[in-house]
């Protein structure tokens, strides 16, 4: 069965750190670019960020730049999210997304073809 399960969500206080992982089973993800999205409560699932399947490209959201770091082991099918200064505004369930587009770091969902079930990250201030 082809999988991607998030982990490492949790309950933090403003300005602490989470690192989220995202371990893929069922196929090698190496070739994939990988993604995260994450969905606030009453919002729209928005990017977060993306990896190209080398690790060359790399895209982050204006909202997380500068605070968030995405990062892949591909040896161990697993991408990382390491995410600092968290904000209340962070608060949301963040999903990973494989895209078969390797080359590429895509924001648009529908460039995504597997996705995980998510892990909720709450801020508090």
């Amino acid at each position: 069965q082809v999988q991607l399960v998030e982990s490492g969500g949790g309950l933090v206080q403003a300005g602490g750190s989470l690192r989220l992982s995202c371990a893929a089973s069922g196929r090698t993800f190496s070739s994939y670019a990988m993604g995260w999205f994450r969905q606030a409560p009453g919002k729209e699932r928005e990017f977060v960020s993306a990896r190209s399947w080398s690790g060359d490209n790399t895209l982050y959201a204006d909202s997380v730049k500068g605070r968030f770091t995405i990062s892949r082991d591909n040896a161990k099918n697993t991408v990382y999210l390491q995410m600092n200064n968290l904000k209340p505004e962070d608060t949301a369930v963040y999903y990973c997304a494989a895209s078969p587009f390797g080359r590429s770091t895509s924001y648009r969902e529908n460039d995504y073809d597997l996705w995980g079930q998510g892990t909720q990250v709450t801020v508090s201030s």
